[in-house]
């Protein structure tokens, strides 16, 4: 168990992992993929400690903060690059997986109605 000083920090082992799960290339530690990662784990483990310290402002202050700044960055990788942003999202799990789902079954069901209009059609 960590010092109760950092309880909120990621350890340093747990870091390099994610980092390397999600870094693009070789040596990459800063792109939106990481960033985003890293702030993700860095989310759940405010939440657990805000879980048990409800009272603790300060923490829901950085919480609010981290959350903000994982917003903007997931905002900037869907404009710059569309398909990472949807991979992304999928293996983080986040709110945003479950509209791309929904999306996607909505295009489905109507490229099957398409289909079945164009076979009425012949």
């Amino acid at each position: 168990m960590p010092d109760k000083k950092y309880a909120c920090m990621l350890a340093k082992e747990k870091k390099a992992k994610i980092i390397k799960k999600f870094q693009t290339h070789e040596g990459d530690t800063g792109s939106s993929e990481v960033q985003i990662a890293i702030l993700t784990a860095e989310i759940d483990e405010l939440v657990e400690h805000l879980k048990a310290h409800h009272k603790d402002h300060s923490s829901r202050r950085g919480l609010l903060r981290k959350v903000g700044e994982r917003r903007r960055l997931l905002r900037y990788l869907k404009k710059e690059n569309n398909k990472s942003y949807e991979e992304l999202v999928k293996k983080l799990k986040l709110k945003q997986a479950k509209q791309l789902a929904k999306a996607e079954a909505t295009e489905e069901v109507v490229d099957e109605l398409n289909e079945e209009e164009d076979v009425k059609e012949e």
